[in-house]
C-alpha cells in the first residue's frame, strides 16, 4: 500500500509515523508513506498556501491551486483522495477497513478557516473527521487515520486476529483484558480466565464486551 500526506506540518505527521508498528510496517515494505509540503507546490517566490475568504469572515482559506497541483501530480487511477475536516463524515472502524483495501491513499490535511470549497466538489474522494471537534491542524487527524488503517494490514500486527478482535471491529467495545500477576493489592484476575477452557473464555469475553458496550457506548447497539 502507499500512502501520500499533504501538509503544511510535515514533521507533525514525521514523528509518531516513525516509531513502533508504523516504522515496522514501513521498514517490512508493507506500506509505503511520503509526507510532503504543500508549500513545494506553490508557485509564487513567498510560497503563499491562504487567502482571505470571499464574502468577507475571519481566518483564512487554504488556496486550490498548490492543492491541485500536488494531488495531480500524486494519484493514478487506483489513488483514493481523502480530505481530513472537522465538516467530514465521522472516521470509523469500518472507514480503516475500507481505506485499508485502497492500493493507495493521498491525505490532504486541511488548516486555517478551511479548504477553498472546489478542492471538495472536484477533486477529493472522501471527507474525513475523526470525531466532533476541532484541531489546530489536520496534520494530527491524518496521523490517526494513517495508524488506524495501517495496522489493518496483513503483516503489519505481529497476531492477525488482534485486529479482529478489536473494539469496534464486531460492533463492539473489546472485552477486559489481563496479565500477570494472577492477584494484584487483593484483585483477582477473574477465575474464568485461568481455566483454560477456551470455550468459557470465549463466551465470558463476549459477555463483558457487550456489558462494556452497553454501558460506555450504548450507541453501537443501536
Amino acid at each position: 500500500m502507499k500512502i501520500d500526506i499533504l501538509t503544511l506540518f510535515p514533521e507533525i505527521c514525521r514523528a509518531p509515523l516513525s516509531e513502533s508498528i508504523m516504522k515496522r510496517a514501513q521498514e517490512n515494505g508493507i506500506v509505503h508513506l511520503h509526507i510532503y509540503d504543500l508549500r513545494d507546490w506553490t508557485t509564487d517566490k513567498h510560497h503563499v498556501i491562504d487567502d482571505a475568504p470571499f464574502g468577507g469572515g475571519p481566518g483564512m482559506v487554504m488556496k486550490p491551486e498548490p492543492i491541485f497541483a500536488a494531488v495531480e501530480s500524486l494519484r493514478n487511477e487506483h489513488s483514493t483522495v481523502v480530505l481530513m475536516a472537522p465538516q467530514g463524515e465521522r472516521f470509523t472502524q469500518t472507514t480503516a477497513e475500507k481505506f485499508a483495501r485502497s492500493e493507495h491513499l493521498v491525505v490532504i490535511c486541511g488548516h486555517y478557516e478551511g479548504i477553498d470549497h472546489r478542492v471538495i466538489e472536484h477533486l477529493v474522494d472522501a471527507e474525513i473527521s475523526i470525531g466532533d471537534y476541532v484541531l489546530t491542524n489536520g496534520a494530527i487527524a491524518a496521523v490517526v487515520l494513517v495508524d488506524a488503517t495501517v495496522r489493518l494490514l496483513p503483516g503489519v500486527l505481529g497476531d492477525e486476529q488482534s485486529a479482529a478482535e478489536d473494539s469496534f471491529s464486531a460492533g463492539l467495545l473489546e472485552a477486559p483484558q489481563y496479565t500477570r500477576p494472577a492477584e494484584f493489592r487483593g484483585w483477582k484476575v477473574p477465575e474464568i480466565l485461568l481455566s483454560g477452557n477456551h470455550a468459557e473464555i470465549a463466551a465470558w469475553r463476549k459477555n463483558e464486551a457487550l456489558r462494556r458496550t452497553r454501558e460506555n457506548r450504548p450507541d453501537l447497539l443501536r
